[in-house]
């Protein structure tokens, strides 16, 4: 039976927009079986219908797999964090996290990370803040070590953050 490529287009958004486990978006085995093997070419026609809206499909890969997702295609203006939750605090321990965690190669004790966002923000509120990460897989604990999570490989442009933290500019 073969199926409508609208259909395909349709259901390959609902596996990238709708959340159905803790990450946002699908891993490619996901899609090559709900889709077909040629989940590719669905996925393109889908990126270009989503560009005209200011999104995009980004595709990562992250362990031993790959992830695509439906992001925004430019930053989010700073006026806009207010009305999707974040508090430019959290805003803060996750970029000073993310960036920390970058520059020592992938990994970092999270008593340093702590202690570097110390300087500046209440413990408890950076305690709360890291779990969150942690929770929501922007950030992953493995032992006393940090990890950069997979979210933050599919939702944060990591090259633009590094270029911002050491005052590269990153536009």
């Amino acid at each position: 039976m073969r199926v409508d490529p609208r259909e395909k287009l349709r259901r390959a958004a609902l596996l990238l927009l709708l959340r159905r486990h803790r990450y946002p978006g699908a891993r490619e085995w996901e899609l090559r079986r709900y889709l077909g093997e040629g989940f590719e070419e669905v996925i393109k026609v889908l990126d270009q219908k989503l560009r005209e809206l200011g999104l995009r499909v980004k595709r990562v890969r992250y362990g031993d797999g790959e992830y695509y997702a439906v992001v925004l295609d430019r930053p989010i203006e700073s006026a806009e964090f207010r009305s999707y939750g974040w508090r430019v605090d959290e805003m803060a321990i996750l970029a000073v996290a993310v960036g920390y965690i970058l520059s020592r190669g992938g990994s970092a004790p999270r008593k340093e990370v702590e202690s570097l966002l110390e300087e500046k923000i209440p413990r408890w509120r950076i305690e709360r803040g890291i779990e969150r990460f942690v929770r929501m897989g922007y950030l992953e604990q493995e032992g006393e070590d940090l990890k950069i999570g997979v979210r933050s490989y599919i939702e944060l442009d990591l090259e633009r953050l590094v270029k911002l933290l050491v005052g590269g500019g990153g536009t």
